[in-house]
């Protein structure tokens, strides 16, 4: 990011080759009517070269990132009824489970043990765990591995928290800043941007029953921001959306943005560090059994589709302006997933990273995303259940993640939670670099037969679903 203010030129045409320069150099910010003219209008290979060129104004010719970690999934019961969810249960559904300290400590060891940074905690939304629950399992957490990051607790878990814990404060804002603080103290060190989905209410409201709405997820974020931690943003797109719906989230995420580093950068204020944005996965899940557009009696594919008749980018469309809202999905496939993720690179002028979804997306397209303006390949998939409830979802171990980074033209480097480079691979000692028998590294997936203590990448046998948790990352 340059350091004078990208300024708008709403009168430019979209395409206008000047003003793509300029975005791609941070002199200029696209509006919500560009991005949706650049979405539409420009070629996927034109599209991706300029958000290329824009990863490497930002990010250098050399590096591209990834981390180790672990996404630990806490607890399965939750209060929301997302229909796009094949995760959540009920307390009283046989298989609902909350993972006792032990298990989570144990969890935490396998991941610090492998050379992992951080661990990427969230949960369901369970109502039977106290606020001192989690304020206890972040001090053992802490004091067993004080090196360890804590990425937990996504938005929407804190708003629960406030219905939950009942705290002090007159106002919402205030209510989550008087459960965060504590939480802080604990140990908690960033939130993840879980739970982003689509800001848009027609949509949020129809797939996110029960879970918070935009204005509630972006004031924890600012709050998180206030207090000096850090933040990423996601989206999850390919259902019922229209594109102009993903534009009016990502311009939400850069008007908050804007807040956050006019605010708080000069006190040592946190911002949004990343935004990831990957496809809906169907499988398991009521949203999943909608017809797909054109499959459902009467569609017309020459007709616009029910998400983009009903999408605004101010995000003001109901689902009453068309009547088949809700009743088609347009799924993406790795087409709309590349021109959605470059064309992130170019609105998300303020942001600093951008994730490539290989765990939803596959290896391959994952790689592809690093010349769509990615510049991160996100972590070594040491655990994963909520996607893969909903699907298949890919494990890739270090050795391979770095290939494929090399394999790409760049430099696979490690980092932590802030994106600073812990480690590059240059030379002969790179976890891909020692690996001889590449078949050995058959490609491994989770998958919704895994249990919450079972899923886990094979050493290098394509395996999962043993019952320890036996990745390694050096190749071996």
């Amino acid at each position: 990011m340059t350091s004078s203010s990208p300024i708008l030129r709403p009168n430019v045409d979209a395409l206008d080759s000047g003003l793509l320069d300029a975005v791609v150099h941070g002199e200029a910010r696209l509006t919500p009517e560009q991005g949706l003219n650049i979405y539409h209008r420009l070629p996927l290979q034109d599209l991706g070269d300029l958000a290329d060129q824009r990863a490497r104004f930002l990010h250098g010719d050399s590096i591209r990132t990834y981390v180790i970690d672990r996404n630990i999934n806490y607890t399965n019961v939750c209060t929301a009824k997302c229909i796009f969810c094949a995760f959540r249960r009920n307390h009283e559904d046989e298989d609902a489970y909350t993972l006792s300290y032990e298990d989570l400590l144990r969890k935490v060891g396998e991941c610090h043990d492998i050379g992992g940074t951080q661990i990427l905690m969230q949960g369901g939304m369970n109502s039977e765990l106290p606020l001192d629950w989690y304020l206890e399992l972040l001090g053992q957490i802490k004091s067993q591995y004080p090196s360890i990051h804590v990425h937990a607790f996504s938005p929407p878990e804190f708003i629960e928290f406030v219905s939950f814990f009942d705290p002090p404060g007159n106002t919402l804002e205030e209510k989550i800043r008087s459960v965060m603080v504590p939480l802080r103290e604990a140990g908690l060190d960033s939130i993840p941007g879980g739970g982003g989905e689509i800001f848009a209410p027609a949509v949020r409201d129809f797939i996110g029953m029960g879970k918070c709405n935009a204005e509630a997820w972006l004031t924890v974020m600012k709050v998180a921001h206030e207090l000096g931690m850090n933040t990423s943003a996601t989206m999850m797109f390919g259902h019922v959306e229209g594109i102009g719906d993903r534009i009016h989230h990502m311009n939400l995420v850069r008007e908050w943005q804007d807040t956050a580093i006019r605010d708080f950068s000069t006190d040592g204020g946190g911002r949004y560090q990343a935004f990831i944005s990957w496809p809906f996965q169907p499988e398991n899940t009521a949203l999943g059994r909608i017809p797909q557009w054109g499959e459902g009696r009467g569609d017309d594919l020459s007709t616009e589709f029910p998400g983009d008749a009903v999408a605004t980018l101010d995000g003001s469309g109901t689902r009453k302006d068309h009547r088949n809202f809700g009743r088609r999905l347009r799924m993406a496939g790795s087409t709309a997933y590349l021109r959605t993720q470059a064309l992130s690179r170019l609105y998300l002028d303020n942001v600093w990273s951008i994730g490539s979804s290989w765990v939803t997306m596959g290896p391959l397209v994952g790689q592809v995303g690093l010349t769509y303006g990615a510049n991160d390949m996100g972590s070594v998939m040491m655990e994963e259940n909520v996607v893969s409830s909903a699907g298949t979802t890919y494990c890739l171990n270090e050795a391979t993640i770095c290939r494929l980074i090399r394999d790409a033209g760049f430099i696979p480097a490690q980092r932590d939670n802030e994106y600073r480079v812990l480690k590059p691979h240059f030379g002969p000692e790179s976890p891909d670099m020692k690996v001889t028998d590449w078949s050995a590294f058959r490609e491994a997936r989770l998958h919704v037969e895994n249990s919450p203590d079972e899923a886990g990448c094979g050493v290098g046998d394509g395996a999962s679903g043993s019952n320890t948790i036996e990745l390694t990352i050096d190749g071996r």
